[in-house]
């Protein structure tokens, strides 16, 4: 418990600074080992950059990143056994001159097999779906069982326009008029239909190749690995909008490694966000650690292996630190420790009167000059984020803020949905310059999280630019500690670490 008292001294096993998901996962690991663990978070709630806000009912995020159900820690972690995820339809439609190019079938095959049937993501059959963690394994060499295509292969009616599927099918009854008819108009001829055949290939290759042997690929710029897999058009027309979705880099200046990963996590699963919010993560996760484990609005000012000084409470003592805090404040805390260049991510959010499109699905633009990268009717995709009968779409804009953002945003969502925008109602505009870290090559994931004996930092900066990576630095940073202390990890942890 930390003392009320301005220059009073509290003493505890260990603490961490900073409540984001990767404090939060090593804070779960450690109590669970019976460490004493008091987490320090200078905002006025957890969460670091997976904020919600509410405002009117809505709930809105400020960054919103892209999961996929084929993020093995999310399972991993513990605190987010009770996560639900909400999956956008199949794949994803990329808007490319014009038309939309479908990365992905319009409904799944069978029936989703990981999780509760009460989501949003609507099948043929017309019910609903969602994804709970606890239901998803992972394998380091073979289709999991939560892919929708079922174990250790890739059938014919693969989501990339492989096999009985037609690449240009429409999208379903289900979905906006103008986006089934922009699809039913796509060009059918050989060149367009090869493409498609090699892009369906090239992810195939990606999902059923273990991790391990991606990373002993030769690293360079992704653009240029993409490309010498790839024809040029199918790059920049289709994989770099959807990179740009996944990992924030809209020029492909991302390592072609962890762009191959990131491929492989989207071949493998469903894109997803967590229902309520992409706050859901990190509240569930606070919420499952021991009371008064967790204290908000105490900003930390120094720190060394056995004590930090906070600006509210005087010393905190202890055993270890481990700084879970972004890279710039981890930096400014322990000078010397490296701060990456960064991808700013704006989202916007709006109100229709009606929903631009009824499916669940989400949008790429493949012009980088958009503004708008990728969108969605959020509140097909996660109902609980809109109040009854009111729609919410979300919107993702990459780099610079642009001129007068909310008009252009509004006039390319008009290209998009393929309707007018003049009474959507703007509900919030976030701008976060430091939103992703950049990972251009050479990039090490799996930077050292021990700096010392007593003295660890973790977070997405040390790992991958993902919600995944950020939960493997967690969980690297308590082994790492736990070693350290001589104590023994509860039964899974050290072997994880490899995993």
């Amino acid at each position: 418990m930390l003392s009320t008292a301005r220059h009073s001294d509290a003493v505890t096993d260990v603490v961490v600074v900073g409540a984001g998901i990767a404090g939060l996962a090593v804070a779960h690991r450690l109590t669970s080992a019976g460490i004493a663990v008091t987490v320090l978070e200078a905002g006025p709630r957890v969460g670091g950059r997976m904020a919600t806000d509410e405002i009117d009912g809505f709930r809105l995020d400020r960054v919103g990143p892209l999961l996929t159900t084929s993020y093995a820690e999310l399972a991993r972690t513990p605190g987010l056994g009770g996560v639900v995820l909400r999956p956008f339809a199949p794949g994803a439609l990329v808007h490319n001159d014009g038309r939309y190019v479908r990365i992905g079938e319009p409904f799944p095959p069978a029936p989703w097999r990981a999780g509760s049937a009460r989501g949003v993501g609507r099948g043929a059959s017309g019910r609903t779906s969602s994804v709970r963690t606890s239901s998803v394994r992972a394998s380091s060499g073979r289709m999991p069982a939560h892919s929708p295509w079922g174990v250790g292969r890739v059938p014919a009616h693969s989501p990339w326009g492989v096999g009985r599927g037609s690449p240009h099918a429409p999208w379903g009854v289900g979905g906006a008029f103008t986006v089934a008819r922009a699809l039913a108009s796509a060009p059918r001829n050989p060149a367009a239909s090869l493409d498609q055949a090699r892009l369906g290939a090239s992810l195939a290759r990606l999902a059923a190749t273990p991790a391990q042997r991606l990373l002993t690929r030769p690293e360079r710029v992704a653009r240029e690995a993409l490309t010498a897999r790839l024809p040029a058009r199918t790059v920049q027309g289709v994989l770099r909008p959807l990179v740009a979705a996944l990992l924030a880099d809209p020029d492909l200046t991302i390592s072609s490694r962890w762009t191959d990963l990131a491929l492989r996590a989207f071949a493998r699963g469903r894109l997803c966000v967590p229902e309520g919010g992409s706050a859901a993560l990190p509240d569930l996760m606070a919420a499952t650690l021991p009371p008064g484990t967790v204290r908000t609005g105490v900003r930390v000012t120094e720190v060394s292996i056995d004590r930090v000084t906070t600006a509210e409470h005087g010393v905190v003592r202890c055993r270890s630190v481990v700084l879970a805090t972004g890279a710039r404040t981890a930096a400014a805390l322990l000078p010397g420790l490296r701060t990456p260049a960064f991808h700013p991510v704006t989202v916007l959010h709006h109100t229709a009167p009606a929903a631009p499109a009824a499916a669940p699905v989400l949008l790429l633009e493949s012009d980088p000059g958009g503004p708008v990268a990728h969108t969605a009717v959020m509140s097909a995709v996660d109902p609980t984020r809109a109040p009854d009968g009111r729609v919410l779409v979300t919107s993702t804009v990459l780099g610079a803020l642009p001129d007068d953002p909310e008009r252009r945003v509004r006039k390319h969502l008009a290209t998009l949905y393929g309707t007018s925008t003049d009474e959507w109602e703007l509900l919030a505009l976030h701008h976060t310059p430091d939103a992703v870290p950049a990972m251009p090559p050479p990039h090490d994931p799996r930077r050292s999280v021990r700096l010392l004996a007593g003295l660890y930092v973790c977070g997405d900066h040390r790992d991958t630019s993902t919600v995944q990576g950020a939960l493997v630095s967690g969980r690297r940073a308590a082994h790492a500690l736990l070693t350290d202390l001589g104590v023994r990890a509860p039964l899974g942890t050290a072997a994880e670490v490899a995993a």
